[in-house]
Order: C-alpha cells, then sequence, then structure tokens
C-alpha cells in the first residue's frame, strides 16, 4: 500500500533558499511507485502552501507565483486529522498524511520547533526529535554534551547578546584561550551563515555584529589545522556510519555558504584522504556524538582530521543538504545505496518509530 509522504520545504530561515535546493533532488528521487509525496512550501513570511505543480520552479523560487497550484495549508495538531488541512474552493479539506519529511535547514526546521508541531499531531517524521534537533542546532549546548561525553572538539567561549561586553576583556580572552586566528559563530545557524574568521581584534566588532545579526547567543572556537571530514549516519536505535568518508577542500580558505552552495568553488573527495586510523575514529566518535546528542533517522557529523593523527569533531547536522552537489547523499551513494533507496530507508526509519 502507498504511503502519502508530506515533504516540507522552505521556512522561516537563512537557509530557506538551500531547502529548495534539497527538496528538488528529494521529490525527484522519491519512490512514487510506494509513496505519494505532497509538497507543501513555507515561504519566507511564514505563509503554508500546498504545491501541485511542476517540481522544477521550486529551485529558483518561481513555484511562489504558480496560482493554479498553490492551496493555502496548515498542519493540524489534531491528533483524528492525522495530516494537513487544505483550503479547496472556500472548504478546509482534511488531507491524512502517513508520515513527514520536513527538507528544512536551519531555525524552524533543524532547531526542534516543527519537531514539537509534528509530535502534537502524532505523526512519524524523518529525522532527529524534539531534543535531539535542539541538542544538535545550538552549538554551544551540543559543544558541552560532546565535551561531557569524551569526544574531543574545539576550545570555545560563549557570547551572549544580554552580556555586558568587555571589548578589551574578551579580546584578552580570545587571545590567552585560543589564540588568533579564531572563528566567531552564530550559536543558533548553520550553512556557514554570519560565520567570521577573526586574524586579530581589529576584526572582533565586526564579527560580532555579523554573529549577533542571526542569533542571540555566539560561540567564539579556536582555529583547527586539518582536513575537513564528514561521515554520515543513518539509524535509530542502532545507528550506522557510512563505509566511506568524505573530504572538504575549499578553493577560497573558508568552505563558506557560497562554497557549498552557489559557486562551486569547493573541492569534494571521497573517499577522504586520510589514514585507516583515523577513519576508524571519526567513525565510532561520530556515532558516540549521535547518541549523546540524542539523534535519530540521520546526520552529518563533521570533524577534523589533525597531521598528528588526532580527530577534532566540528558540529553534528540534522538535516544536511541534499541537494545533487551535497556531502550526506553521496556518501551513502558510495556506500552502495541509491539515492532513492537512502530516502526510502529515511522513511522507513521514521515510521519504525
Amino acid at each position: 500500500m502507498k504511503k502519502t509522504v508530506l515533504v516540507l520545504f522552505g521556512g522561516v530561515s537563512s537557509e530557506h533558499e538551500i531547502s529548495r535546493l534539497s527538496v528538488t533532488s528529494v521529490l525527484n528521487h522519491i519512490d512514487r511507485e510506494n509513496n505519494i509525496p505532497l509538497a507543501v512550501g513555507i515561504t519566507k513570511d511564514g505563509t503554508w502552501l500546498q504545491y501541485t505543480g511542476d517540481v522544477s520552479l521550486i529551485k529558483d523560487g518561481s513555484w511562489e507565483k504558480e496560482e493554479d497550484h498553490l492551496f493555502p495549508c496548515i498542519l493540524s495538531p489534531d491528533r483524528s486529522h492525522h495530516g494537513i488541512l487544505v483550503y479547496i474552493d472556500g472548504t478546509w479539506v482534511v488531507e491524512r498524511v502517513d508520515v513527514v519529511f520536513p527538507v528544512l535547514h536551519g531555525k524552524n526546521g533543524e532547531d526542534g520547533t516543527i519537531q514539537g508541531l509534528l509530535e502534537l499531531a502524532d505523526i512519524p517524521y524523518v529525522g532527529c526529535g524534539v531534543v535531539g534537533s535542539a541538542n544538535c542546532m545550538d552549538k554551544d549546548i551540543a559543544k558541552t554534551l560532546f565535551s561531557a561525553a569524551g569526544v574531543p572538539n574545539a576550545k570555545w567561549i560563549t557570547v551572549r547578546s544580554t552580556d555586558v561586553i568587555d571589548v578589551a576583556t574578551l579580546e584578552r580572552d580570545i587571545a590567552q584561550s585560543l589564540g588568533y586566528p579564531a572563528f566567531i559563530k552564530p550559536a543558533n545557524a548553520g550553512s556557514s551563515v554570519g560565520v567570521s574568521r577573526i586574524d586579530g581584534a581589529d576584526q572582533l566588532v565586526e564579527a560580532l555584529k555579523l554573529a549577533f545579526a542571526q542569533d542571540k547567543k555566539l560561540i567564539i572556537e579556536e582555529a583547527i589545522y586539518g582536513a575537513e571530514v564528514e561521515c554520515g549516519i543513518i539509524g535509530n536505535d542502532f545507528p550506522v556510519p557510512s563505509t566511506v568518508l568524505g573530504e572538504i577542500v575549499p578553493l577560497r580558505g573558508v568552505y563558506d555558504y557560497e562554497g557549498k552552495y552557489m559557486d562551486g568553488s569547493t573541492e569534494l573527495h571521497i573517499p577522504a584522504r586520510i589514514s585507516m586510523e583515523q577513519t576508524a575514529i571519526i567513525k565510532e566518535m561520530a556515532v558516540r556524538a549521535y547518541k549523546a546528542l540524542d539523534c535519530r533517522g540521520l546526520a552529518r557529523v563533521d570533524f577534523f582530521a589533525l597531521p598528528n593523527g588526532d580527530i577534532i569533531l566540528n558540529e553534528i547536522n540534522t538535516l544536511p543538504g541534499f541537494t545533487s552537489i551535497s556531502m550526506y547523499p553521496k556518501l551513502f551513494m558510495a556506500s552502495n545505496m541509491s539515492y532513492q533507496e537512502i530516502i526510502g530507508k529515511l522513511i522507513e526509519l521514521a515510521l519504525e518509530k
């Protein structure tokens, strides 16, 4: 029997455009012999619209102009509905769904908010739950849990917008605790949005402004020098790492938003060009971190592999990119799963709960 899969995309997030790229790939590859996908887009201002038009129009945002294929809708928290309410010809119609695939990146997608709504509605969904999503989204909380679980990660300082920030004291703390260069990151943002590298105290104030524009809390992190290596994880109670790891080589020095999604200024190496020993340690630590932060379904765990053989965990992404050039699907495709099989497995894991 076919399953009705509600596929959410867009969202009120700085990563709205990335979601459109990811969902285009998901909708193009989902197994339609066993699934009936329902596409629901969330505009940047938070309007929910069921979209029945051409999938190719999602990528550049022109789907929002297809008035004949747009129907206002809401996800109902009423468990008897088990789905969405769609406004058609002046009437709200219940559209029951079996499972939700939230192809939403960043805030309001990976932070536990949409997951909480789906828990209220009692609808199974792909990916981490409320706690796991929130843990991984907040870099400060995630790093605290990594440390408690014995997973090596970079030293950091946490700064809040409500703090009385003495710039001179902060400069001194960075120099003494972290050293330069250092990286300033919003605690709750992804895809390198709002991230700055500072090579000296003179760059601190502008970097703080950029990060605080994205979040009220930020972290300042020591620079780590090593290969940027990524491990895919799939599974619930018994998570499995990807057979091979991937390596990111930013050609512009920093793996930023444009390099990830826009201008192709990044090299990907699969498998990663590191030793078998480091590969084994990264897989072990990726699974440990996944469990420590209460993840399920899927995640991409990012590391630095140091020249001396050590590894440093960078971060966990609970809904990594699913674009045609994204590392997560590439890793499992290199591990002998097709793109369609990856999507099918994630839906299966969602229903397992």
